[in-house]
């Protein structure tokens, strides 16, 4: 079977479940097992085409409607769109089977099903997209399905807090895609295309003077998306108001879009155009910025989301390295923040329901009521915080020794400048630490009784019922997918440790593929740049 058939289905599936679900909006089984299996599907066509650009070594191109590019609109996997498909078709499922739980247990107040389904495939399709767009403006195109669905997936519930949130990230958004959208018109203004593998060619043509402000644009439009200092000022209030679900998949993923698209401009449009130390200072002051918020959070929530914003850092400073082993161990790292983020607000979800809070000062004796729940939270923490042998650990090693390499001879600015960001890095690592096993021991090894005034219906039944062997409450109001979900998540986090030999092996055989835009540009142009 010819994998150029597979390379459109990643977008059309969804944007075909989104409507199918829209129409079965009073069918809630329909609805849930359309969206189950178009993810599970677009899961499956993921890892063929990973495999497929892995073992030929080639990228697959789909020329949409026939026309030939530029004139068209290409579509591009190569490897480093396959792992991010697959990767984000994989979260986005388990979310789905998390949420689906969790409405039903709720009775869907605060996810309506007829709104939920289709908002959820409609970002979904939007997150796809922009993993294969082969020019600017279909990139475009896909951050803007993702804005007009996440603002849904935000407001669920109609709280005043979630729209207060949900207009802070709509404007935030629109002004990134304002700034987006100029980029493209003075971009092709100024080469006549928007074909980013054309674009390698043509921006070169440039002065540099041009070259430099268009970069710098692209930047700006993909930092705010990324949540990168100082643009990442809106992610803290946004991220934390909405359902546990929404908030995983919005801290796994969204931010990630716009890491993937710094990656894909600084690897093959401007290649002549060089804003490595300009890098290299965002990411270390946005991993410092950052977990110094998450210092004073007395929220898991908002922890979490400062912690989510200063390790985008370590993916800007890899990126800033401009080096094979930089985007390496940068690739990695996505991967591994993508699983680990989303499974610690998934857990944060359960530990809600158990303790009826997600306040540090609110929650206590957490252990003794679900010692699986303190598992959970306890080994995506040990693995975000950087502790050995964990992915956290081994991709922000692989981070490090890329610095310590290029340092000596200045590769990616100053070599003292690199080294300060990796000391900006070792610390940052160590205060997540801390900050993270602070709320655990606050939550789960402090007893109740040592909390003033404390109450939590569920958590107080389960104490109460020790011993008895009855633990209907807690089973009855905690769905067991939920759980369920939750441990694969944290499952997956760990075999990206027992596996990580291959995966390094993968994340460098993409690295040099992108370290030569020649590879991008000859996929896209097999006969040569026109």
């Amino acid at each position: 079977m010819n994998p150029a058939i597979l390379v459109p289905l990643v977008v059309l599936l969804p944007l075909l479940g989104a409507a199918v679900t829209l129409v079965l909006g009073r069918h809630r089984r329909a609805q849930m097992a359309v969206s189950a299996s178009v993810l599970a599907a677009v899961a499956v066509i993921s890892a063929v085409l990973l495999a497929t650009v892995d073992a030929s070594g080639a990228g697959v191109v789909v020329q949409v409607g026939g026309w030939e590019p530029p004139f068209g609109i290409s579509l591009v996997v190569d490897r480093l769109a396959a792992i991010m498909l697959l990767i984000s078709a994989i979260v986005l499922l388990g979310v789905l089977v998390y949420a689906v739980s969790q409405g039903v247990a709720d009775r869907h107040r605060e996810t309506p099903v007829s709104i939920f389904h289709p908002a959820y495939l409609i970002l979904s399709a939007g997150v796809f997209n922009a993993f294969i767009a082969g020019d600017l403006f279909n990139l475009y195109v896909g951050f803007e399905i993702l804005l007009s669905a996440s603002y849904v997936l935000l407001t669920l519930g109609g709280t005043g807090e979630r729209i207060r949130a949900g207009v802070t990230y709509i404007l935030v958004s629109l002004v990134s895609s304002l700034f987006f959208l100029s980029a493209i018109a003075l971009i092709y203004g100024a080469t006549g295309t928007a074909n980013i593998a054309q674009l390698s060619v043509r921006i070169a043509e440039l002065p540099d003077s041009v070259q430099l402000i268009l970069h710098l644009l692209l930047l700006l439009a993909f930092g705010i998306k990324a949540a990168v200092f100082p643009l990442s000022f809106w992610l803290p209030d946004s991220y934390p108001t909405a359902p546990a679900p929404v908030t995983a998949v919005f801290a796994g993923l969204l931010t990630k879009v716009g890491v993937y698209a710094i990656i894909r401009t600084e690897t093959v449009i401007f290649q002549e155009s060089d804003v490595s130390t300009l890098l290299l200072v965002i990411g270390g002051l946005t991993m410092l910025v950052g977990i110094l918020g998450a210092l004073t959070q007395a929220d898991i929530k908002r922890l979490l989301s400062f912690t989510l914003v200063s390790h985008i850092g370590y993916m800007i400073f890899g990126i800033g390295l401009a080096t094979e082993l930089g985007l390496a161990a940068t690739i990695y790292y996505v991967v591994h923040h993508i699983t680990v983020q989303t499974a610690l607000f998934l857990t944060t979800g359960l530990i809600e329901r158990f303790g009826g809070s997600t306040s540090i000062n609110r929650l206590a004796g957490l252990l003794k009521a679900s010692p699986l729940l303190a598992i959970l939270f306890f080994i995506p923490a040990l693995n975000l915080g950087g502790i050995p042998p964990f992915s956290g650990f081994l991709g922000k090693l692989g981070l490090f020794i890329a610095g310590a390499e290029g340092a000596p001879e200045s590769v990616g600015g100053p070599a003292w400048l690199t080294w300060t960001v990796i000391a900006a890095g070792a610390a940052t690592s160590l205060i997540t630490l801390y900050a993270l096993t602070r709320f655990w021991n606050m939550a789960f090894w402090r007893d109740r009784d040592e909390v003033e005034g404390y109450d939590s219906p569920l958590l107080n039944s389960v104490l109460e019922w020790e011993g008895s062997g009855d633990t209907a409450v807690a089973t009855r109001t905690t769905p067991v997918p939920m759980v369920v979900v939750t441990t694969a998540l944290v499952a997956i986090t760990v075999l990206l440790t027992v596996f990580a030999g291959p995966l390094f092996d993968l994340a460098g055989r993409t690295a040099a593929d992108l370290v030569d835009p020649s590879v991008y540009i000859g996929l896209v142009f097999p006969g040569g740049v026109r």
